[in-house]
């Protein structure tokens, strides 16, 4: 058995086109990947490979999944075998052994941090918004002093631990959280000279940290007290949930929008992040104190090839623009630098300029990273030789990172231009560090003809449209049709919430909560047994009170799950639920609207379509010759139920507003 953090380890590392290119040669067509299937026979691609998801999908023959489960496909191996291979490319050493009583132990912890922590943030927000110290200090803080708006506060979890040394500790106890788990989350701190366990947290604001899926690893807590003595920012220790250095905060609400505009900004602090993210510019994120890691370049990286450095104005904000920048450029993406006013940082930039003021000001005073480097250190060096000379060693060094020949090319006529240096001699210097590393792999590998637009092929080889789009149900469906819709809104938009109207009043609804609740009280199952077992995955999570991410379905170890929820996955990325609907001519504009509309009406249809059969399995019992006069009792008086149901069933689908 290969141990959960290698597991994890490997994913991490993986980045699905390097992975997938040394079988197929993919191909760029806009923010995705293409080729012609290796799974089967094709003239025009209908592969895709999307490296902001980690997922690839066929829509000829219909494989999909992640970079791990490519490989097992494609060599026909086993998944352990398969985490081998990638293992081994990315030099992550595998050790097998059988799964102990401690691994099970171990993972079964993980996941209760993970509870108390999705505990703990809504503890904080709790305390923020419902107690007179949260309101007067915390709430006080993040209006007045910061400016973030109530919509901005609830997005990002923001919150208050209480002051009084172990209140939230106590309380977590109450609540039945382990002593042992409020001290490996560090949200608690045992005092060793009398065992005394306090909240690490206490009187200060906080901010939630969340992981790439959304889940809470960590949190930050700042003091709002002037004493020196007393550190500004306190920080979630390491984990076996947390490791600082392969998490970006913010990524997990910026995701989207960096793989819009195809570029991420790259900010310090937390505040910084959000303040931006409510000005309107939202494809920000931040190292969060730390000093950028390979990890965390690697997975940026698998939203956008474009980063852009924002720091202060002064000259500290330039210097450490400079710092970690070679390893963006080594991992074979484009760095640019923005310097903001002296007086400004991020925070107080955004505050104080619109979403377009602060995106004009990016367009016209960011500069590529090595034209900024030559230009801040030469103004450093001032006409002393020996400094010059180490102005243009580190720059030759920054160039000798990039990958691709034939952006070392033109940085290194910039730069020439710059320095008024020869651009042979920088050629030189160049080829000089490039020795050790002539086995990189090349950006120019992306540099590729474009093949025939791939919606081109589609229409040349159409699908049902029952197969690929959704909410086109009726009454006359397949059981099929209606299990993978049911499947699809439990998958794709299981954690959102929808109105439904109930008359006059109208009901605030979750999706999962909304397809477990009517499944279990009809004790209801799906017929696709690959469709019951990512049923019973959400169930589990349900009943443990939390939240089934996406990515542990992309993930997971069973090839059926990986399998269809990336299909699903695939769907929903091409075919807006939106634009479906008002193709119907139903005038729905906003997605709860669609999701009030569509989940109610499959779930009947769901039942209808389960009903019936039932009633046609009665039927053909009592058709029966054999059966005896008490069993031919029980089996009409169960039909008669079940025909009830199904007239009740009938009346509530046609109410739905479709």
């Amino acid at each position: 058995m290969i141990d959960r953090d290698t597991i994890d380890r490997i994913y991490a590392a993986a980045d699905i086109v390097e992975v997938i290119n040394d079988y197929v040669t993919l191909k760029r067509k806009g923010v995705n990947y293409q080729a012609c299937c290796p799974f089967h026979n094709e003239k025009t691609p209908s592969f895709v490979v999307s490296p902001s998801k980690g997922l690839f999908k066929c829509f000829g023959c219909g494989k999909g999944g992640n970079a791990v489960s490519f490989v097992m496909e494609h060599e026909n191996i086993t998944y352990p075998e398969a985490l081998k291979i990638v293992a081994k490319k990315y030099g992550i050493e595998v050790k097998e052994r059988e799964e102990t009583e401690e691994d099970i132990r171990r993972n079964n912890d993980r996941e209760s941090m993970f509870m108390l922590n999705s505990w703990a943030s809504d503890y904080f927000t709790n305390t923020l918004h419902n107690t007179d110290e949260g309101i007067s200090v915390g709430l006080s803080y993040f209006r007045q002093q910061r400016g973030f708006s109530e919509a901005t506060i609830k997005k990002f979890g923001l919150g208050f631990c209480p002051s009084g040394g172990d209140k939230m500790t106590q309380d977590a106890l109450r609540a039945g959280y382990k002593e042992e788990f409020l001290l490996s989350t560090g949200l608690s701190i045992k005092r060793e000279s009398d065992g005394a366990i306090f909240d690490r947290f206490r009187e200060r604001v906080m901010f939630p940290v969340h992981n790439v899926s959304g889940r809470i690893v960590a949190f930050g807590g700042r003091t709002l007290r002037t004493d020196k003595k007393v550190a500004k920012y306190q920080n979630s220790p390491e984990s076996e949930i947390y490791s600082k250095k392969n998490e970006i905060y913010g990524l997990f609400f910026a995701k989207k929008a960096i793989q819009q505009q195809n570029y991420a900004i790259m900010v310090e602090g937390y505040t910084d992040v959000i303040s931006m993210h409510q000005s309107g510019v939202e494809n920000v994120v931040a190292s969060s104190g730390t000093s950028l890691t390979i990890e965390q370049i690697r997975l940026l990286s698998r939203f956008t090839k474009n980063i852009t450095v924002m720091y202060d104005g002064d000259s500290a904000g330039q210097h450490a623009s400079l710092r970690g920048i070679d390893m963006i450029l080594k991992e074979g993406l484009n760095v640019r630098v923005v310097l903001l006013p002296a007086e400004d940082d991020p925070d107080s930039f955004a505050r104080s300029h619109s979403a377009e003021e602060v995106r004009e000001y990016i367009k016209q005073n960011s500069q590529d990273f090595i034209s900024y480097k030559a230009r801040l250190l030469l103004a450093d060096a001032g006409n002393d030789p020996v400094k010059l000379s180490e102005v243009t060693r580190d720059i030759v060094q920054s160039i000798a990172e990039i990958p691709d020949s034939i952006q070392r090319s033109f940085y290194i006529k910039e730069c020439s231009k710059i320095m008024n240096m020869s651009e042979d001699i920088l050629v030189t210097e160049v080829a000089k560090r490039r020795v050790n590393s002539l086995g990189d792999r090349e950006a120019s590998e992306f540099i590729q003809r474009e093949s025939r637009r791939y919606w081109k092929s589609r229409e040349e080889k159409p699908q049902s449209e029952e197969g690929i789009r959704f909410g086109n149900l009726t009454i006359g469906s397949s059981l099929e049709a209606i299990e993978r819709e049911l499947i699809y809104y439990l998958v794709v938009h299981g954690g959102k919430d929808y109105e439904f109207r109930e008359g006059r009043k109208i009901v605030l609804m979750n999706v999962a909560e909304t397809i477990i609740d009517e499944m279990e009280v009809d004790h209801m199952h799906f017929h696709s047994e690959v469709y019951n077992k990512i049923y019973e995955l959400y169930r589990e999570a349900h009943n443990a009170k939390r939240i089934l991410m996406p990515d542990e379905l992309a993930t997971h170890s069973d090839i059926e799950i990986c399998d269809a929820a990336t299909d699903l996955f695939f769907i929903d990325s091409q075919y807006a639920m939106s634009e479906i609907w008002t193709k119907k001519d139903v005038h729905t504009t906003t997605e709860s609207e669609v999701l009030a509309n569509g989940v109610p009406k499959a779930m009947q249809l769901f039942k209808t379509k389960v009903v019936t059969g039932m009633i046609a399995n009665l039927q053909a019992r009592l058709a029966d010759e054999n059966i005896s006069e008490d069993e031919q009792l029980e089996i009409a008086s169960e039909m008669a139920r079940l025909n009830r149901l199904k007239v009740m069933l009938a009346h509530k689908t046609k109410r739905l507003t479709i």
